[in-house]
């Protein structure tokens, strides 16, 4: 992609005439070093720009933060996290995430594990029913 070429070379240019241990050169070290992960909607369509919807719906698990020190291990920290994801991504998809939840339930023990991606959130179009 064009875009992945030509910004990279333009700050590598610009690289080449500053000093190594000046702000602006460690900046642009840092964007080189880190190219790939902000350029990545480039190649995915389906990918934003930002993650500010993201964050927005996260805003709740982060007030409720010193709540869920006692998840009781890791692991079990880890599976609130992920439903909580799953919830989030129902709510930015207008499904009601309790029928989700509750189709994902009934199909996921005969959904081949190829096809398990065919359960996220954003390929039910049918469950677009946000409880007000």
């Amino acid at each position: 992609m064009m875009l992945k070429r030509s910004k990279p070379c333009c700050l590598s240019a610009t690289l080449a005439t500053l000093s190594r241990k000046s702000d602006t050169s460690q900046a642009i070290l840092y964007a080189l070093n880190r190219w790939e992960a902000p350029t990545r909607y480039c190649d995915d369509r389906q990918l934003e720009t930002d993650n500010l919807p993201v964050e927005r719906a996260l805003r709740g698990v982060a007030i409720g933060r010193r709540n869920y020190l006692f998840a009781g291990a890791d692991s079990g920290g880890e599976r609130a996290a992920a439903i909580y994801s799953l919830i989030g991504a129902c709510k930015l998809n207008n499904i009601d995430p309790e029928a989700y939840l509750r189709y994902v339930l009934a199909c996921i023990a005969d959904q081949p594990i190829n096809r398990i991606n065919a359960l996220l959130p954003w390929q039910h179009d049918r469950l677009s029913t946000v409880k007000g």
